[in-house]
């Protein structure tokens, strides 16, 4: 809550509150003459206890978790104020139990309703500073999982750059540009909490084009997209990470299959590639998607399906809903 607004609407709300109680008040107490109104004599005292309470009694007794003596202490108060209205300001000349019966409510209104106004508020305080360390935390670890999907990316291509300067010198240039685009979408455009979709697909071409080049001969590629709109926004580097899987553990001489479609706000990838059950682990499959897996919750909670299967083929589908 903002410190300006918490602090104007707790205003308004003591002014609010004192209006109606003198009102009241008063008008219950109309037989007296305004100079002589026990009530307003009594006003001043009573605005003194219950900003006491407020100010110093409530936040020592919360801090220090003396709940139990805070109510004796609470109880006291009202009961020594009550007596003092009584015998001095109204001099009704009653006896205690029916002093308390007629006058206790006119302070233990303001005090129980200032006590529930100050722990309201410090309930939204606390309520704030646990969901800004959350926001915190989130960002945090976002940043964390993004950033060691940077590497690979980065490592990947510079790889693929390398092999194309020893054997064909010539059409190195054209890759550097390429990667020079990567590295703009990895370094800068990711940083955001969202881009936009056309940004984020253009990066996989500009990856597909990278590896096509780096397994020519090798592996057999078909990449395929259907997108019906571009306008939709997408947290970056999700899809990356599952295509690079593909590519990592896929096996040579073998078939890798990515399709990206998005229709309707939904967005679907289905990737698959045949992989060695005998030389590649469990694990080696699980740093990475585990990573997208704890982003994809982080991010689109229960806007989202994610789903492995380790059948004949390596198989990896996402299911995303943009909106």
């Amino acid at each position: 809550m903002p410190t300006l607004h918490k602090h104007t609407s707790q205003i308004l709300l003591h002014i609010l509150f004192w209006m109606l109680f003198i009102f009241v008040s008063l008008f219950l107490f109309s037989d007296y003459y305004w100079h002589d109104n026990p009530f307003l004599q009594y006003l001043s005292i009573l605005v003194i206890l219950v900003y006491a309470n407020h100010f110093i009694l409530l936040p020592f007794f919360v801090k220090n978790r003396l709940y139990i003596l805070y109510v004796f202490v609470f109880a006291a108060i009202s009961f020594l104020a009550t007596q003092l209205y009584c015998n001095v300001f109204a001099q009704c000349g009653c006896s205690i139990m029916k002093c308390l019966s007629d006058y206790l409510w006119q302070t233990l209104v303001p005090l129980i309703f200032f006590s529930f106004i100050w722990m309201l508020y410090r309930f939204l305080d606390e309520q704030a500073e646990v969901e800004q360390i959350k926001k915190e935390h989130t960002e945090m670890e976002l940043k964390f999982l993004k950033s060691q999907i940077n590497p690979h990316v980065l490592f990947n291509n510079l790889n693929t750059i390398y092999s194309y300067t020893l054997e064909k010198p010539n059409e190195a240039a054209n890759l550097i540009l390429m990667l020079s685009d990567n590295l703009k979408h990895v370094l800068y455009e990711s940083n955001a909490e969202t881009i936009s979709l056309e940004k984020e697909i253009q990066f996989i071409d500009n990856y597909m084009k990278f590896q096509k080049l780096r397994t020519e001969g090798t592996k057999q590629i078909q990449y395929s997209k259907n997108i019906d709109a571009f306008h939709h926004k997408i947290a970056p580097l999700l899809l990356i990470t599952i295509i690079e899987n593909a590519f990592k553990h896929s096996t040579l001489n073998s078939n890798i299959s990515i399709a990206i479609n998005v229709e309707n706000s939904i967005l679907e990838c289905i990737c698959e590639n045949d992989f060695n059950k005998g030389k590649v682990s469990e694990n080696d499959f699980k740093i990475g998607l585990l990573n997208l897996e704890k982003r994809l919750k982080l991010i689109y909670k229960d806007k989202y399906d994610f789903k492995i299967d380790k059948a004949e083929r390596f198989k990896v589908y996402l299911k995303l809903n943009l909106e």
